[in-house]
This record gives structure tokens, sequence and C-alpha cells, in this order.
């Protein structure tokens, strides 16, 4: 499948991306506060790379390092990490990233996505998931955009098939994690020719929640 967008660079960088009921804007240490009381809950960082933080200190040295990880030297960014805002109350209530940016072959991850219990399965998160998509099969001409998560965190896989991605299958043993934990990654995936679906699936859901 081609179309006009996949004849310019596919060079993503950090940028706010507003819908009406949420906002993602570059992560910042300004946004620590809000999202240590966000993320203020054990289960949410179960599966999470590293452990829940415990102080708003803890948050701004999780965004350093979000901010390192993202150094590129190249003209693509290695990720890009964005802070979730509720337009409504002005608050950062989660984080989320584009990570595994390739260039060469027009594809990104989603991952790192993680929103305080209140918004679950809101108008926000769904939002939150539709402007990732859409800037990056609209603006940049992604051809593939995959998402991925623990075997053991059901709940991200279903919430992951209910935007419409599809199940590719497991990398067994894929990272070590939290306790020493051996974690197989489960992988999904949204295409270039199933994004018109998927999208009209979320401004559905989005219709129906907001």
């Amino acid at each position: 499948m081609t179309n006009a967008n996949h004849e310019k660079a596919f060079q993503p960088a950090p940028i706010t991306l507003t819908g009406q009921h949420a906002r993602l804007e570059p992560l910042e240490l300004r946004h620590a506060a809000d999202l240590f009381q966000a993320g203020n809950e054990p289960e949410m960082w179960a599966y999470m790379p590293i452990p829940m933080p415990s102080s708003v200190g803890a948050v701004e040295e999780m965004i350093r390092t979000a901010h390192a990880q993202a150094a590129s030297a190249g003209p693509v960014p290695a990720a890009i990490p964005f802070a979730i805002i509720d337009v409504a109350s002005g608050r950062a209530v989660g984080s989320t990233r584009y990570l595994d940016i390739q260039p060469a072959h027009r594809g990104l991850e989603i991952g790192w996505t993680w929103v305080g219990p209140e918004f679950r399965r809101t108008a926000v998160n769904t939002e939150c998931k539709l402007l990732l998509l859409e800037h990056a099969f609209e603006a940049h001409g992604a051809i593939r955009v995959q998402l991925k998560t623990d075997s053991r965190n059901v709940r991200s896989q279903t919430a992951i098939a209910r935007l419409g991605a599809q199940r590719e299958g497991v990398l067994r043993n894929h990272m070590i994690v939290q306790g020493g934990h051996f974690r197989d990654s489960v992988y999904f995936s949204i295409t270039a020719d199933e994004w018109p679906g998927v999208k009209q699936g979320l401004l559905e859901k989005l219709g129906r929640e907001g």
C-alpha cells in the first residue's frame, strides 16, 4: 500500500497533540507533581519496567531518564515521551511514548503508557490513543504501529485488543523486569490499511464516552 505521505521522510518529533478531552504534550519536569498524584497506585506499576515512584523527586528522575533514552545523534529521536493532560482540569493524568522509531521502515511503537485509575476507559484515555495513532498514520505516513505488553497483564492485552489492534504473537523471555522476572511480551499491531477501520471504531467509542 502506498500514498503521498509515504513519499516524505518519516521523522516524528516532539509535538503537542490536542483533542476535545485529552492533550498530549512533551513530557517535562513541570508535570512531575501531577504525575506522582495520578500514579499513586501500586497495582498500576506491577508490570511496568520500574517500580512505582515513591516521591515527586522519583518522578522527576523518571522524566530525566526518559529524556536521556530519547536522545539520538540523528535527525529522529529514539523515543518521544508525552504527558497525558486532562483538558477539563489541565492536570497531567498519565504518560505515554513513541518508541522504537524506525524511519527506514516507517514504523514505531506506542508504549510506556499509563493513566490514573479515574481515567481508565474514559474519553481522555480513548482520545489519547486516537491522537497518537492519527498522528503516526496520517501526519507521518506510518505503515505499522506496534504495541506490546507483559503476558501476565491481561487487562492491558484486553485494552489493546479493544483498540482494534491485531495480536501477533509472544516473544518468550523477552525482558528481565522487576524482581528478576523473565517477561514474555505479547505483541500487537495496526497497519496502514487497517487504520481507517480502527479510527472509525475509536471515533464511535469516543462518541459514546464523551
